[in-house]
């Protein structure tokens, strides 16, 4: 009757000296964890600063449609403004902005300057300026 070969991979049959450990150790687990730990933290704050991004430009976008609004609402009038400063509110999208213009002469007096700060709850966020003249 024959015998079956010996086959080195099964560990009764090794000889102790090439015994392979079964399982990680607890520092190679430890600094697996350390790795996973440090490259979520590191997502985290990528998200969070995209996401922080998104909702600035969403604001600036805002603010602008409210400072073009108010100046082309000038352009469009009938007469030129006064000189001096004026403020008013601004509903887009659900957030209230508020616009201050301030008009101010130019040397040549058939233009003014006019400049439109958007501010959110004291908050400047955007100011445009423009010169208009007499139709």
């Amino acid at each position: 009757m024959a015998c079956a070969p010996l086959l080195w991979w099964q560990p009764a049959l090794r000889p102790p000296d090439m015994r392979r450990p079964q399982g990680f150790t607890l520092i190679e687990v430890l600094v697996a964890l350390g790795i996973v730990a440090v490259a979520l933290a590191a997502g985290a704050r990528a998200t969070e600063s995209i996401t922080r991004n998104a909702e600035r430009q969403s604001d600036l976008l805002l603010a602008q449609m409210c400072a073009e609004n108010a100046l082309i609402a000038l352009r469009l009038a009938k007469q030129m403004p006064a000189v001096g400063e004026n403020t008013a509110a601004c509903e887009q999208a659900g957030h209230t902005l508020d616009v201050k213009l301030l008009v101010q002469p130019t040397p040549n007096p058939n233009f003014l300057r006019i400049e439109a700060q958007v501010h959110e709850s004291g908050i400047p966020l955007l100011a445009l300026a423009t010169v208009i003249g007499r139709y």
